[in-house]
């Protein structure tokens, strides 16, 4: 078998060798036995399945919530010469038909679905005649409810996996799961003594950054400009940004375009292949973008509201430099964040198929998450670690790739400020018998006039209009340092604060209480930070580059779906000038150096001649 799977690897994908944990998953299926794979953005989860898919005899089924993964996976995989095909909602009654009776004739050795399928009489009928060696999980923390992404059609898998005559091997792969979303896959699924593989949640290729500016636009459009050739993403929370965002974008001369909701079917599906086959550098869009996209050179990301989560965010995030190569992952944040998240969680409709009290389970949860997401963009150590200690994986104190790393801070003396918080906090609980949230607090501290603020008698407080002096910016920084800190705590729910035993050990013992900030010359990136990484293209690269995109236009397909960057690069460094060395680069398999082989190594033969190499 070892042999098998390392000739697969090679011949349909072009690698020479597994990632970390790849192999012992293949393996586990192999012999029969369920696995849990726990695998980051761009780790190859994908290959975890489609290897075992390709030497297990029967069919695969592959369940999974996003359209746009489907196609981008089943296009990939024909042009490596492996059958495959999707089941969604993007096709015709008459194309399914089609594709039930391919797979009756044995016409495929994969199959993308959607769960929503599953329950169907019709998919029903087809499955149970035929021989199912494996049904892969994709996304599979959209089991649980205490997953960002809980989706009720994802617990119908168990139920249609009892209706078939025979029990598939059966793998889950998710990229974002605490432990305790873990579990609840393993128990929703049923998995049987699973092999279980977390190969980490870090993806050392990114950078992340989050930055404050006063004015988004401008500083997005400085962001984005400087990344002119680049391939990339920026996320908005509601179609109302999306529209004004990708409307300045336009007006400054930069290639973008726009997903939402809001828009056509078909429309949405024209722009996002514009942008899937670089007819178009920049997609602007909500989240209901780019799940399940396999666009490899995503150069960037950037966030230009705070998400809901931080398995969210990573998610999001990750759609960045799946190629290997270095990308940056930039998210600029502001208090108006927190409201609007707040206001899309409370007002997010639920589920029907949830009880009332289940799907107030499920809001609680998600202001759970939210706060967790406010805390990395205030915290002031390395927001990989931030990232890394959410998921429960143990890294270094800094990464020396992240915004807060390689920031310079100092130490500012906010003990007055602080003081002034805690006793606020304190005689408004008092005087009315409950907490407020931050911005109530602040009006307090402000002496603002609102009527509430009147009615309910705070004016006349001691501390009322003690921090006239502080803006509101700098009054709302220190109040999330204190958060961040442990000095407050926020009810997650309705957004109250409280003390905490460390806020009022300050206050007895004279404490001393400070802040990071942020020097003036780190208030936003150096010119050298922000260079995209991999911009110094040589020649050769971008001759190459060239060439891809004629290719992937000759063919219809994704440049990516040609060769990715990682592969263009390793091509460039390794100067293949025939057949025979081509195969050695990283990502060509046999059908890709039969379609594409010679011609790429005539154009690296024609480069070196012209400039002596």
């Amino acid at each position: 078998m070892t042999g098998e799977k390392y000739d697969v690897l090679k011949r349909f994908f072009g690698y020479s060798s597994f990632r970390s944990g790849q192999e012992e998953l293949i393996d586990a299926q192999m012999e029969g036995r369920d696995v849990l794979g726990v695998m980051p953005t761009g780790g190859g989860k994908s290959l975890c399945y489609q290897i075992p898919a390709i030497l297990m005899p029967g069919i695969t089924l592959v369940v999974s919530p996003l359209i746009s993964l489907m196609k981008d996976q089943v296009t990939a995989l024909k042009a490596a010469g492996v059958p495959a095909a999707y089941i969604n909602s993007s096709l015709s009654a008459g194309q399914i038909n089609k594709v039930y009776q391919n797979l009756l004739e044995g016409r495929y050795k994969i199959v993308y679905i959607a769960p929503e399928r599953l329950a169907t009489e019709g998919f029903l009928a087809t499955a149970q005649r035929l021989r199912i060696s494996l049904l892969a999980v994709d996304e599979a923390h959209c089991i649980s409810q205490w997953g960002q992404d809980f989706r009720p059609s994802y617990l119908r898998i168990s139920e249609f996996v009892g209706k078939l005559r025979r029990r598939p091997v059966i793998s889950a792969f998710t990229a974002t799961a605490t432990e305790r979303v873990r579990r609840d896959i393993e128990r929703s699924l049923g998995l049987d003594r699973p092999l279980r593989i977390v190969t980490g949640f870090d993806r050392q290729n990114l950078r992340f950054e989050v930055m404050k500016p006063k004015k988004k636009d401008e500083a997005l459009l400085a962001l984005v400009s400087e990344r002119a050739e680049k391939s990339g993403i920026i996320y908005c929370s509601t179609r109302r940004d999306v529209e004004s965002v990708s409307r300045m974008l336009r007006d400054a001369g930069l290639p973008a375009t726009r997903y939402h909701a809001g828009l056509t079917e078909e429309e949405r599906r024209n722009n996002q292949d514009d942008f899937i086959y670089d007819r178009c550098g920049i997609m602007v869009a909500t989240n209901a973008f780019g799940m399940g996209i396999d666009k490899s050179n995503v150069s960037y990301v950037i966030h230009y509201n705070m998400p809901q989560s931080i398995e969210s965010y990573y998610q999001e995030a990750g759609r960045a430099g799946r190629d290997g190569l270095d990308a940056d992952c930039i998210l600029l944040y502001s208090a108006r964040d927190i409201r609007t998240a707040q206001f899309l969680i409370e007002h997010s409709g639920g589920s029907e198929e949830l009880t009332e009290s289940e799907q107030s389970k499920v809001t609680e949860q998600a202001l759970k998450r939210l706060s967790e997401m406010v805390g990395y963009c205030e915290t002031d150590r390395c927001l990989r670690g931030y990232i890394l200690d959410y998921f429960g994986q143990k890294h270094p104190k800094t990464c020396g790739n992240c915004g807060n790393c390689d920031g310079s801070f100092s130490e500012k003396d906010i003990t007055g400020e602080a003081g002034a918080v805690f006793e606020c906090v304190r005689l408004v609980r008092e005087r009315i018998g409950y907490s407020l949230g931050s911005a109530r607090i602040m009006n307090v501290l402000r002496g603002g006039r609102d009527k509430e603020t009147l009615a309910l008698g705070l004016d006349r407080l001691p501390v009322y209009g003690k921090l006239r002096g502080v803006s509101s910016d700098a009054l709302r920084e220190m109040m999330e340092s204190l958060k961040t800190q442990g000095y407050l705590r926020v009810d997650p729910v309705h957004g109250a604060l409280f003390l905490t035993p460390r806020a009022e050990d300050a206050v007895r013992r004279h404490e001393t209480v400070t802040m990071r900030v942020r020097g003036k010359s780190a208030d936003s990136l150096s010119a050298a930070k922000r260079t995209p990484a991999g911009t110094e293209e040589d020649g050769l690269y971008a001759a190459l580059r060239d060439l891809r995109y004629r290719a992937a236009k000759e063919e219809g397909v994704p440049a990516f779906v040609v060769f990715s960057n990682a592969t263009l690069r390793d091509m460039a460094a390794k100067k293949p000038t025939t057949e025979s060395e081509m195969i050695l680069v990283a990502g060509v398999g046999q059908k890709k150096l039969q379609l594409y082989g010679k011609r790429f190594a005539e154009e690296i033969k024609r480069y070196l001649g012209e400039n002596g190499g």
